[in-house]
């Protein structure tokens, strides 16, 4: 049994104030119960780094499959036939909801679009949109980072890569934005999955005719590469590739958003350290990667426990669900040294902001690619760029994200 302090903490977890600043609890849980049973949220919160590591590497025990199809499984029978199109949806086998042998058949399919020559071809297009923005707003002063960069940047990015029709994307991201919402939300309420599902529908429905137009009018873009691929028959079917493309559009821009939002918010808030960047360039890379570590991207990730297994001490029990608190795991004492400490100069820095192994975000190297240039931009065109509050406003609407809201900048 808990004892009644730590069961305080389920209250705290779906609280305003742990989405605004989950460390403490986070760093409290690691200490007195890092394997924590919440019915709050649904299931374990693991929150140490080693301990989130088997959960990522024994795919016999902690499965990707059918894992936001648990978002349904609470509804009584006749609410839950209403989202029968997104429960069937979330059990079929995509990128992001499988294991091998059917992840990896996937995933091989999608490597050379995202492989480092491929990501570093686009790198005039990245930096060309990044002035672009520059160019509307400097006569400002001022601007909304998410609204007027973050958020428009890596969408627009994706969508030449994916080859979507560029009057369509403002629709797409809508979209995108409303398929997300149920993520991370524990037993989330009938109307927002009937809104998660209208979303779903439509790009569905979108992305079936965009890939039939491909088939007809092949280029150069992923998704005629996946058409091609199926084609060659036993690689991939129409609903994989149709589901495979509602997973990208879905979760292929908001960590790239997260980290370029996160990351110049975390930096200008330590103005020794943007004043470091700016007299030494070089360290850009490692910048990067300590805003990834110190605040990551993605806050947490379901696992599905297929079989019963231990792991800090507890039994896990199959059908159960595993949260990997990614933002806690970056933070560990036992792997950081001053693990609160924002540090750009950071050596041996073993994030998993990413996550690790065979589930390795597949577009980590074209978000770094994306944050790159926008600090480079910065740099050399805002160079006397600060916030315009200390205060952060945080998405409250998104757990498994750590993103903002807004982010107010003057220069």
């Amino acid at each position: 049994m808990q004892d009644n302090s730590l069961n305080l903490i389920d209250e705290e977890l779906v609280s305003d104030e742990f989405l605004d600043d989950p460390y403490p609890l986070l760093r409290r849980l690691q200490q007195e119960d890092p394997v924590y049973w919440s019915e709050s949220i649904g299931g374990w919160i693991v929150t140490r780094y080693d301990d989130i590591v088997p959960t990522f590497r024994d795919v016999t025990h902690f499965s990707n499959y059918g894992r936001f199809a648990k978002a349904v499984e609470y509804l009584p029978p006749e609410e839950r036939e209403k989202v029968a199109p997104f429960e069937n949806h979330y059990r079929q086998k995509s990128l992001l909801q499988s294991d091998p042998p059917d992840h990896t058949r996937l995933r091989t399919l999608m490597v050379k679009p995202f492989n480092a020559t491929s990501i570093e071809a686009m790198r005039p297009k990245i930096r060309k949109i990044v002035n672009d923005v520059i160019d509307a707003v400097e006569s400002r002063g001022q601007m909304d980072v998410i609204h007027d960069l973050a958020y428009p940047l890596p969408f627009s990015v994706l969508g030449a890569i994916m080859g979507l029709p560029d009057e369509r994307q403002d629709e797409i991201k809508h979209w995108a934005d409303e398929i997300l919402l149920f993520q991370g939300v524990n037993r989330p309420p009938l109307a927002l999955l009937e809104r998660s599902q209208a979303a779903l529908l439509a790009m569905r429905s979108f992305l079936t005719d965009l890939v039939n137009e491909k088939r007809r009018h092949p280029a150069d873009d992923v998704i005629s590469q996946m058409v091609a691929a199926e084609a060659e028959g036993n690689r991939l079917t129409e609903q994989e590739l149709v589901y495979t493309c509602v997973t990208i559009m879905g979760a292929g821009h908001e960590t790239t958003t997260s980290l370029i939002g996160n990351g110049l918010y975390t930096i200008l808030g330590h103005p020794e350290q943007w004043q470091k960047l700016r007299n030494h360039p070089s360290l850009l890379t490692s910048a990067i990667e300590e805003m990834l570590r110190y605040e990551s991207p993605v806050a947490r990730q379901p696992r599905v426990i297929k079989d019963d297994v231990e792991l800090g001490g507890k039994k896990l029990l199959k059908g159960q669900v595993a949260f990997q608190m990614l933002n806690a795991a970056n933070r560990d004492p036992a792997i950081f040294d001053a693990p609160d400490t924002f540090n750009i100069e950071r050596q041996n820095n073993k994030h998993i902001a990413f996550g690790m192994g065979i589930h390795f975000c597949l577009g980590a190297g074209l978000a770094r690619t994306e944050a790159q240039e926008v600090f480079k931009v910065i740099m050399e065109r805002l160079p006397n760029i600060q916030l315009g509050s200390e205060k952060a406003v945080w998405d409250r609407h998104k757990p498994n994200s750590r993103m903002l809201h807004s982010l107010a900048v003057l220069f």
